[in-house]
């Protein structure tokens, strides 16, 4: 029996990566030899002409893993795949054989498999690869991230939790704002616990992780920075200058840490956006450089100014799938998450939920889920 488990998301921009990573050091540390797999690989750098997801590269690295790419990811889940699976081109079954060939492959030397979903659980339900479909050909338990802003977020996970059934070991709630941390802790996390659904850490937010610095983004973006400024600084969320310099003014002021995407010849909503505290980048589009009298103001209040191809419309869905995607993982981001779920999560039962037993290093029989509930569910498929 192999050891698995796969860690899904509600949504996109969830920490996944980052989460599933850094449990894998986690387990390291308890001596276990870990392998990893993306069956889906969905977070591409299509923007430079490559298909490969950037997440197994970070985990052969991270991890000290000498996997090759195509065990590691054996689906690029691209546009043009989606397209040819539309067309009729590609057999569901086939491609779920191959998951699970590489899966074998990769597991036959592991104490623990960490399996990372690709976009949201839903994805690749088209070729019947959905993570519930992947968890059942793999035989895994389930950790499902999430977030949460409100209570109506616990719909979404109702919902998967339900879809999940005894696979799913636990919700990890990562990225919690301070402002809703003890509404999650003391009714959210209770409710769902009444339904049967356990909550195995409530992880907060940490700004540095939560957006992408500036010279990253630039370089994401293929972007030109044109003046010197706090190319360390971090961007959360895009604000679209398209309105009048007052009302922009008045916009950008009430963000922060925020990147505004104009024109490059809309010289008035370069100056507003110069002078909101809150605005750490301004991206220009259109091919258009800003006046030299500009230049210099950016210059002067260190405001980074890019200079990025395309419409407006193209670069905000470009930056904001960067920014969704966490293109700042690495080395750091992985440490600092583990120092995180080491002191939010309960570490034990995730990776008790994979059939790591942490007391004498063996392995839980009937697929890790020791909680008490029977293990294997009936319609459990065996890998």
């Amino acid at each position: 029996m192999h050891n698995t488990l796969l860690v899904t998301s509600i949504e996109d921009s969830t920490g996944k990566t980052a989460v599933t990573l850094a449990l894998g050091r986690l387990a390291q540390e308890r001596g276990r030899r870990v392998g990893y797999m993306k069956p889906k690989g969905t977070r591409l750098q299509s923007n430079v002409g490559k298909t490969l997801d950037e997440d197994p590269m970070l985990a052969r690295e991270l991890l000290g893993l000498d996997s090759e790419m195509h065990q590691m990811e054996p689906i690029v889940y691209s546009p043009t795949f989606v397209q040819g699976v539309l067309r009729g081109q590609e057999d569901p079954d086939e491609l779920g054989e191959i998951v699970e060939k590489r899966f074998a492959e990769l597991a036959a030397e592991t104490d623990l498999m960490l399996v990372e979903g690709g976009g949201t659980w839903t994805t690749g339900g088209i070729v019947d690869l959905t993570d519930v479909d992947v968890a059942e050909r793999l035989d895994a338990g389930v950790l499902l991230v999430a977030t949460y802003e409100r209570a109506n977020d616990l719909d979404d996970v109702v919902a998967a939790a339900e879809a999940f059934g005894d696979r799913l070991a636990g919700v990890l709630f990562n990225g919690v704002s301070e402002a809703v941390f003890d509404e999650l802790e003391s009714e959210a996390v209770p409710f769902l616990e009444d339904r049967g659904v356990p909550v195995l850490g409530v992880v907060p937010r940490e700004r540095d992780l939560a957006g992408v610095r500036v010279d990253d983004l630039a370089a994401e973006l293929g972007a030109e920075v044109v003046t010197e400024g706090d190319v360390g600084g971090y961007v959360e969320r895009f604000l679209v200058g398209a309105m009048g310099g007052d009302a922009a003014l008045r916009y950008f002021r009430r963000t922060k840490n925020a990147a505004v995407i104009t024109g490059g010849d809309r010289s008035e909503i370069i100056t507003a956006a110069l002078e909101a505290p809150g605005v750490n980048a301004i991206i220009l589009t259109g091919g258009h450089r800003p006046t030299g009298a500009i230049l210099g103001e950016a210059e002067k209040r260190g405001v980074p100014i890019l200079l990025a191809t395309g419409d407006t419309l193209s670069v905000v869905d470009r930056a904001e799938a960067v920014v969704n995607t966490g293109r700042a993982r690495d080395e750091e981001t992985i440490s600092r998450m583990r120092r995180l779920l080491h002191d939010h999560a309960d570490i034990d039962a995730i990776l008790g939920s994979a059939g790591v037993d942490d007391d004498d290093g063996t392995a839980r029989e009937e697929n890790g889920r020791d909680r008490g509930d029977g293990g294997q569910s009936d319609d459990g498929r065996d890998a």
